[in-house]
């Protein structure tokens, strides 16, 4: 049976560095106003203690969002270790007027019942979790970047009710601590952090011991080196029904990102000049397909022109 066709959407992930206030608002001003994207999820997820650079701008940045038409889905944190933590996931989700996405299980409880979102960082490997989220109240899923595209298709296919989406740009969300690592690299502890993280608004690259590009971190997460781009994919997955494509701001013209997904999308760009425009947008990582492919998530698998995903895969 065919698929009823569907126009693929963009979604803006949340900044997951710490950016100041100023740099932030003015990020998802020009999103509201220049970025071919539907969706903005917009709050705090990484560390709790960067929320005050925000929070004095969250509600003019949605009104300029929403005034552009876009739809705001405010985030939660990715681990809640502290009760002020706990309470202002509590107040956020109880006093919101906007969908909430959920990235702690820790906030399920509270959305039971209740429409909401699924971020990447919760743990979605199966139709079975899809499908029991689903039925929690859970209205899209965005997918772990991990996944390979096998397990997508089948959880796609396994879960019709519920709208998928995909990580298709971004260095990867692969860990978050109670602990910052980044902060005792720069020779600080976390509860007097100074913040440190703020001066490396793309994170701080690690390498190992015999000087090659490994992870990099940002503040108590640590995220991949490479940046997961799936611009040659996006025709496959669409296929098997994934409809929804999340962008994760990086420290680039990320309207120029958007603008080339859309071009590729709706067919007015050939996906292999969009890769080498990606590269010239974002040169500070390596683009990376490798976990799509069931590969080392670091790794580029090189696509030939009109060839199936099985031929490229294999």
């Amino acid at each position: 049976m065919s698929m009823p066709h569907i126009t693929p959407s963009l979604t803006m992930g949340p900044v997951y560095y710490l950016w100041d206030g100023p740099k932030w608002r003015d990020f998802h001003f020009r999103i509201a106003d220049e970025a071919p994207v539907d969706r903005v999820v917009i709050g705090e997820t990484v560390c709790s203690k960067r929320q005050h650079f925000i929070e004095p701008h969250i509600a003019e940045v949605i009104e300029r969002l929403e005034d552009a038409g876009k739809t705001v889905i405010l985030s939660t944190l990715a681990l809640v270790t502290l009760e002020r933590e706990s309470r202002h996931v509590r107040d956020s989700i109880a006093n919101s007027e906007h969908p909430v996405e959920a990235n702690d299980l820790s906030a399920l409880g509270l959305l039971n019942g209740k429409p909401h979102s699924i971020g990447p960082l919760v743990n979605v490997y199966n139709a079975a979790t899809a499908r029991l989220l689903g039925g929690r109240g859970a209205t899209s899923i965005c997918l772990p970047p991990e996944l390979p595209f096998s397990s997508v298709k089948a959880i796609a296919e396994q879960t019709p009710d519920v709208a998928l989406e995909v990580f298709a740009f971004g260095r990867m969300p692969l860990a978050i601590s109670a602990r910052c690592a980044h902060a005792r690299a720069k020779g600080h502890i976390k509860d007097n952090c100074q913040f440190i993280c703020g001066d490396d608004p793309d994170g701080l690259p690690v390498k190992t011991l015999d000087r090659q590009s490994f992870l990099v971190l940002n503040g108590v997460q640590t995220v991949s080196h490479t940046c997961q781009a799936l611009l040659g994919e996006l025709a496959d997955l669409t296929a098997v029904g994934i409809f929804g494509f999340r962008l994760s701001p990086q420290d680039c013209d990320m309207v120029a990102v958007a603008s080339l997904y859309r071009s590729v999308i709706d067919g007015d760009m050939e996906t292999d000049e969009a890769i080498e425009r990606l590269r010239a947008i974002y040169p500070s990582a390596p683009l990376s397909n490798g976990f799509h492919h069931a590969r080392e998530g670091a790794a580029w698998v090189a696509r030939a022109r009109d060839t199936a995903h099985s031929a490229a895969g294999a």
